[in-house]
């Protein structure tokens, strides 16, 4: 239970629900326990009626009509409270549901980028998923039938040892027996229930990349490949359902036996004292039929509650140890700074913490504000983990990265990123319309200000040849796009966020020479108070910027303008005349 006490400030939150629920839940077990003693009543006036023929018979109907109204009445009764019960304390589990996903999606936003690349998204998923729905459990049903169990076997206990201490004895006796056994049985179909999700989650993901690469498939022709491998994982989750039902199958049928066992030793002992004189009427014993069949389920569900509190618990683990983790980039509150796009890099290393490979080392430039700068070297130079730096997805290991003389650290993350526009080189688009992804960057933004980012990024006259045009609906993540449209709409996306930088990693790889010098040339026009940064593997993309940084090995190799680069001998100059010739 300790990995529960997390969740112990939710109770407190929602203790007046949890107060109200448990008050009702007493009312409505004294109200349901009212019925076996007019049941046993209303026997017990028969049998006098038969040992006494001259009795009034009016008086025998008037009686066990004013029972049986009882009886009605105190059923209907007892079923309003157990519906108000469900109203307040299955509602609280609810309510915490809400409040616990929130907090993990909170979670979620605020840890660093390297977190997100330890972890797989499916187990991400899963742990605001399905470990919730478990907790959730805890606080519902598992809470909810614990206080109705104690509440109902303290108050039958209670009525059956005034009618007989010895009948009580006898008719609890198999009960535990019963709960030891549906809790050894749940432990099992746990179990079994787990392996089934994991399958499930095999399956699942299996189906999800099959689909996602279904392109590549068909170009391969590997379909019955791919099909004798869905039937191979369909069959083991198939294998697994049907161990998990077998187990299932045996719960309703225990706990028939159990119960007819226990009516069994009520009717043979309960006959037994009866003749023997012992119990005054034989209504006492239709009454404790009544009160073993009322404790049958409270009794079993000790045992299933208990399994639950172990899942919930298991979950909850996992949760705590997700909520425990801390950002490696420290956010401040009140850093809120308005950028002119000055950028200072001072003596920056960066060694990734995992690889410990060292990707930056002893970087030092200046560029200001309406400038222009180009990031050329080969894969695995450095240039996205400088850009990176600059967002402060990652923080540098030594150095300063300094906006307008102010340390990158000091900065408010939001304020700092809202005033940065990136275009990433996996050009991700949701599943909505043109229209919608563009304005991501600003909720706010009319179509004629979309229109004019558009026709900059050179994208404007193809959308409005969509059948839709701009409320044209991608596919997931823009299937139905070309790799050159969807840069194109990413840089569209960035420019209507109005930055004081707007940084291009390498996003213009899938771009034809004439649409990428068009593109450029735009960007230079319409951010001419803005600072530009182009990482690239092409010189036509970076050829007329201010300044060009060439990084090799995560170290500046060559710095300066297109035409002093071009004149001295090294390895810019080589990438030129190379990609010029082919060209």
């Amino acid at each position: 239970m300790k990995e529960l006490k997390y969740l112990n400030k939710y109770l407190y939150k929602y203790r007046l629900n949890l107060i109200s629920g448990f008050i009702i839940i007493i009312f409505a077990r004294i109200l349901l326990l009212y019925t076996p003693g007019l049941i046993r009543n209303s026997i017990n006036v028969i049998e006098n009626f038969i040992s006494n023929p001259e009795s009034s018979i009016n008086d025998l109907q008037n009686e066990l009509v004013m029972n049986v109204f009882l009886i009605l009445a105190a059923a209907v009764s007892a079923g309003i409270f157990t519906f108000l019960t469900r109203q307040t304390i299955i509602n609280v589990s609810r309510y915490i549901e809400f409040d616990l996903k929130n907090e993990i999606f909170n979670q979620y936003q605020h840890l660093s980028i390297s977190f997100y690349k330890k972890n797989k998204t499916g187990d991400l998923i899963n742990r605001i998923s399905e470990d919730v729905s478990r907790v959730r459990m805890y606080f519902g049903p598992a809470i909810m039938y614990s206080l109705n169990t104690v509440v109902l076997i303290i108050i039958t206990l209670i009525y059956m040892y005034r009618q007989s201490p010895e009948l009580t004895f006898f008719t609890v006796t198999p009960l535990p027996i019963l709960s030891i056994t549906i809790y050894k049985l749940s432990s099992v179909i746990n179990l079994r229930s787990k392996k089934v999700q994991e399958s499930l989650s095999k399956l699942s993901s299996f189906t999800q990349e099959i689909f996602t690469g279904i392109q590549l498939i068909k170009s391969y022709a590997v379909e019955s490949k791919i099909s004798k491998e869905f039937n191979r994982i369909s069959n083991e989750s198939k294998q697994k359902q049907v161990s998990l039902v077998k187990m299932q199958a045996l719960f309703l049928p225990l706990m028939i036996l159990l119960i007819g066992f226990s009516n069994l030793l009520v009717i043979y002992v309960g006959g037994k004292q009866y003749l023997e004189g012992e119990i005054s009427n034989i209504g006492i014993i239709a009454e404790f039929i009544i009160y073993v069949n009322m404790l049958t389920w409270p009794v079993a569900s000790i045992g299933w509650i208990t399994s639950i509190v172990q899942q919930a618990a298991a979950s909850q683990k996992r949760i705590n140890a997700f909520l425990k983790q801390k950002s490696e980039i420290i956010n401040i509150e009140n850093g809120n700074f308005h950028l002119r796009g000055n950028i200072n890099f001072r003596d920056v290393d960066f060694i990734y913490p995992k690889s410990k490979i060292n990707s930056l080392k002893n970087i030092n430039f200046n560029l200001h504000s309406g400038k222009s700068l180009g990031l050329i070297g080969k894969t695995g130079s450095g240039k996205s983990t400088l850009i990176k730096l600059l967002t402060r997805t990652f923080n540098a290991t030594n150095g300063e990265i300094m906006f307008d003389n102010i340390n990158s650290k000091d900065f408010n993350l939001q304020s700092l990123r809202n005033q940065i526009g990136v275009i990433p080189q996996d050009s991700f688009l949701f599943s909505d319309t043109i229209l919608n992804n563009i304005r991501f960057g600003n909720e706010s933004a009319k179509l004629s200000e979309i229109e004019k980012v558009c026709k900059i990024a050179e994208i404007h006259e193809e959308i409005i040849n969509f059948e839709n045009d701009y409320n044209t609906l991608l596919g997931e993540r823009g299937l139905n796009l070309s790799g050159g449209q969807k840069q194109r709409l990413c840089i569209a996306r960035a420019l209507i966020k109005k930055p004081k930088i707007l940084v291009l990693d390498d996003c213009l790889s899938a771009l034809d020479n004439k649409t990428e010098i068009k593109i450029v040339k735009n960007l230079k026009e319409y951010l001419q108070k803005t600072t530009l940064i182009i990482s690239s593997h092409k010189i036509s993309s970076v050829k007329n910027l201010n300044q060009i940084i060439v990084l090799n090995e995560g170290k500046i190799i060559q710095s300066g303008h297109h035409q002093k680069l071009i004149n001295e001998n090294g390895y810019y100059k080589n990438i030129f005349l190379k990609q010029s010739s082919e060209k």
